[in-house]
């Protein structure tokens, strides 16, 4: 019999990819679509997987709607991907972004607990939890100190923690991905990698004069969707629950995306991005470098995009677009 995955979040970046993976490898596949009065909008990511997937409208804040999908479906592995997951927007929106978190974490772990307590529970955990601390290697792993320094990064410690906590304390089957940034042409257009690489294209097509950014000095290790939820999948079809961080060990800084787009484009980027300080977090995250060891020995994962073709791939994307 196959197995039945339910998916929250499934509409975003990692929940399409995830979704087509799950059904190539002939899972049931269920998902929790939170309301947008711009219905043709919302979807639009599934838009080819829609007729083999299960739907269901609710909210991560309405714990009576997980029950009754939770209750209903009976899954055997629950992917929890729901989130407000724009860093600098948790500023502007702390207490919503806390209450979708955090709360809405443990909203799923009682509705579990409660309608299927043998399914297995992935949770999207942040590097944005370790903050700037990193150890004496520079690099952050599973055993890295966390200082979370934005409302997202502290509400996305409450949730890793507490799934550790109902792991041991309920024996669930609660695991952490701990996901450093990954990107593809399904990123949304507010997230740096998509603003840099969309406008960069706008700007050689004479549709677009500047880029305003914030910090070009942050360094980040970015990797491909595609990749990251392949390892969620074998996180989850690991004999034990456990946490794994999950990345490319390689860094590069916002700077030097901008140089490699522009330059791929036979643009300076110097000419046309700007730093605009409505950008610039308040309290800045200035390094992000992962030690995926322990997923690669562990669960046999490794990435197959490296940075370049990554911004290849989304280059291609909105070169076509436009």
């Amino acid at each position: 019999m196959a197995k039945k995955a339910f998916i929250t979040g499934i509409t975003g970046q990692d929940g399409s990819y995830l979704t087509e993976h799950l059904l190539d490898l002939g899972y049931n596949v269920y998902g929790l679509v939170r309301r947008n009065s711009v219905t043709e909008h919302q979807q639009s990511r599934l838009e080819n997987l829609k007729k083999n997937v299960d739907l269901t409208y609710g909210d991560m804040l309405d714990q009576s709607s997980i029950d009754k999908i939770l209750n209903r479906v009976q899954p055997d592995e629950i992917y929890n991907l729901a989130a407000q997951s724009h860093v600098r927007i948790s500023y502007d929106i702390p207490q919503f972004t806390a209450q979708t978190n955090a709360l809405g974490v443990l909203n799923l772990l009682e509705s579990v607990k409660m309608h299927c307590p043998s399914a297995r529970i992935y949770q999207a955990s942040s590097s944005e939890m370790f903050g700037n601390s990193r150890d004496s290697d520079g690099m952050q792993r599973e055993t890295t100190p966390m200082h979370p320094v934005s409302p997202y990064g502290c509400a996305k410690l409450f949730s890793y923690s507490v799934i550790r906590n109902y792991r041991k304390a309920f024996k669930l089957f609660a695991s952490n991905g701990i996901l450093f940034n990954h990107e593809s042409p399904r990123r949304g257009s507010n997230f740096v990698t998509t603003k840099i690489i969309k406008n960069a294209v706008l700007i050689s097509k004479g549709k677009a004069k500047i880029l305003e950014l914030g910090n070009l000095d942050s360094k980040r290790d970015w990797g491909h969707s595609k990749d990251y939820v392949r390892a969620m999948q074998l996180i989850l079809s690991h004999d034990k629950p456990d946490d794994f961080v999950i990345s490319t060990g390689q860094t590069n800084s916002i700077r030097d995306l901008c140089k490699i787009v522009f330059s791929k484009l036979n643009l300076d980027y110097e000419d046309y991005v700007r730093v605009n300080p409505k950008y610039v977090r308040p309290e800045e995250l200035s390094y992000l470098c992962g030690d995926c060891t322990k997923s690669k020995e562990i669960l046999g994962w490794k990435p197959e995009y490296n940075f370049e073709k990554l911004i290849d791939e989304m280059l291609e994307f909105f070169l076509k677009q436009y």
